[in-house]
């Protein structure tokens, strides 16, 4: 509450003379928060809080800038200093909300096609130097997680030395033809919770965490989400439309379906790993339970894709001594 008032003291600066009413618009998993402040002749703007004391602003203008080239949020007034921020308003309908108002197939084909438009505009745009590398340190930061937060928090269990083999064999396994994939930009959080329905193209968010790497790895952000899933084949025809445009815009993606679509699935698997630990992280270290529930999503796609693979053998073994060969409902925990 006290940032809040802090925020509306500071816009009051920054628009005075205006009379508005602040209200609460959303909030991130990190310690971002949103408000919409509605002035009275109609106008409204989005506000960013972000507490300097817990993390810095500085990355979302670097990548804001360099992300031109698609529908960010402007910025329209910001204070370092203080974490404020001031955006022009993209709406308040996601394409989630979309996606669960409309349905049908063909309606989430037609938002779906149009993200991997916008992804391929943004990767076409990719230049060396620009962001941090995608490297292998990060990634295997990110996939640790899963027995740092999801086996030792969630499950309460310990690896075994048979099972910190089996996860050795995987991490060795998984992480060289990842890394050796084309570069590009990777926005990191390409999901339909960060893209908003606009009249013209979609609105892109949450892009400050962008880096340097795996041209598949958006891809698989957007087409194995968190929150909603689609059937196999749905998704195996929206990774063909991707592969089949990006290689008309001259990106680097192999000749043959088949390599990309393995590209596609391993670099689910690292992702896959990497959200089941940051949900259980969210939920035992910084008390949010909002993503709990759809860890299993992540666990149920960590087995389709390991048991289809000879290489990921390894891992899909360490999965069933941990959690079983069934299929978990999304939405109930262990």
């Amino acid at each position: 509450m006290q940032r809040q008032i802090e925020l509306k003291n500071w816009l009051a600066t920054v628009y005075p003379d205006r009379e508005f009413e602040l209200n609460f618009a959303a909030a991130d998993a990190d310690f971002r928060r949103y408000f919409r402040a509605a002035f009275s002749d109609g106008q409204t703007v989005v506000c960013m809080d972000a507490p300097p004391e817990k993390m810095s602003v500085a990355p979302y203008l670097k990548v804001q800038k360099l992300f031109q080239m698609v529908n960010v949020p402007q910025v329209l007034h910001v204070d370092e200093a203080l974490g404020f921020m001031v955006l022009n308003d993209l709406g308040n309908t996601t394409f989630l909300t979309a996606m669960q108002q409309e349905t049908s197939e063909a309606a989430h084909k037609a938002l779906l096609l149009e993200a991997i438009d916008e992804l391929i505009v943004l990767q076409q745009a990719s230049r060396t130097g620009e962001l941090p590398e995608y490297d292998r340190e990060v990634m295997l930061r990110e996939i640790n997680l899963f027995p740092e937060w999801f086996v030792a928090k969630e499950l309460g269990k310990t690896l075994t030395f048979k099972q910190r083999q089996l996860w050795q064999q995987t991490v060795d396994t998984l992480l060289p033809p990842l890394l050796a994939q084309p570069k590009v930009y990777v926005h990191r959080d390409f999901i339909v919770r960060n893209l908003m329905l606009q009249t013209g193209r979609p609105g892109v968010l949450d892009f400050q965490d962008a880096l340097y790497g795996p041209i598949a790895y958006d891809l698989v952000s957007l087409l194995r989400d968190a929150f909603i899933e689609w059937e196999e084949e749905f998704v195996l025809d929206l990774v063909i439309r991707y592969w089949e445009k990006a290689r008309a815009a001259g990106l680097p993606v192999p000749a043959e379906f088949d390599e990309f679509y393995r590209w596609f699935e391993w670099m689910g698997v690292q992702r896959h790993l990497k959200v089941a630990g940051i949900f259980a992280r969210l939920y035992y270290r910084d008390g949010k339970d909002k993503y709990r529930p759809e860890i299993p999503r992540f666990l149920n796609y960590l087995r389709r894709t390991s048991r289809r693979y000879t290489d990921l053998a390894p891992l899909y073994a360490l999965l069933v001594e941990l959690v079983g060969d069934d299929e978990l409902e999304t939405g109930y925990t262990f």
